[in-house]
């Protein structure tokens, strides 16, 4: 009587060899990104607060600028200072944001809505200054009246300048966005 392989205990042949290449999967092991090939999400969040620490920054500049020098100012001047400074407000911003959101659509966005912010409070924050500085002994009380005084200066007014304001917003809103799409688009 002959004996069945030991490797079977069921009376059958064993298995051929397996051929190289072939058999169970290696446990998963992940793959090395190729070189030059990075993940570029970078931190929309992060980029946004840094965007927005620099639109506080710029708007205090542009703030102490308007109070030190309101006396000498035309309107004409007051109107190109306010759109240099959300033009600067917001290439600061976008500059910022692309650098650090790098290809984030979230980033852009966020800096395109803190830039405008920023172009608006600088403007605005100005006012109450001004009052104090011309010796509106009553100015804390004006201002607790109609807290909106300073909105509306920066609205306009009577004066038809509307367009100005909104101008300076659109402007800070697409330096903003440009900048950052053109800064995070070329960053890996």
């Amino acid at each position: 009587m002959s004996q069945p392989p030991p490797y079977s205990p069921y009376h059958q042949a064993p298995p051929p060899h397996p051929q190289p290449g072939f058999g169970p999967p290696p446990p998963f092991q992940p793959y090395p990104a190729p070189v030059g090939h990075q993940q570029s999400t970078g931190s929309p969040v992060g980029a946004v607060l840094l965007g927005f620490l620099a639109s506080v920054a710029v708007s205090a500049v542009y703030t102490v600028a308007v109070v030190t020098t309101y006396e000498g100012q035309s309107a004409a001047v007051a109107h190109t200072l306010y759109l240099l400074h959300a033009a600067v407000n917001g290439a600061a911003v976008g500059v910022l944001v692309g650098l650090v959101g790098r290809r984030s659509s979230g980033a852009r966005i966020g800096g395109a809505v803190v830039a405008p912010l920023g172009a608006f409070f600088g403007y605005t924050n100005a006012i109450p200054f001004i009052m104090f500085d011309q010796g509106a002994g009553g100015a804390a009380d004006v201002l607790k009246d109609d807290p909106f005084i300073p909105a509306k200066a920066w609205w306009g007014g009577e004066s038809g300048t509307w367009w100005i304001s909104l101008l300076g917003l659109v402007a800070a809103a697409a330096a903003a966005w440009g900048l950052a799409h053109a800064v995070g688009r070329t960053r890996r």
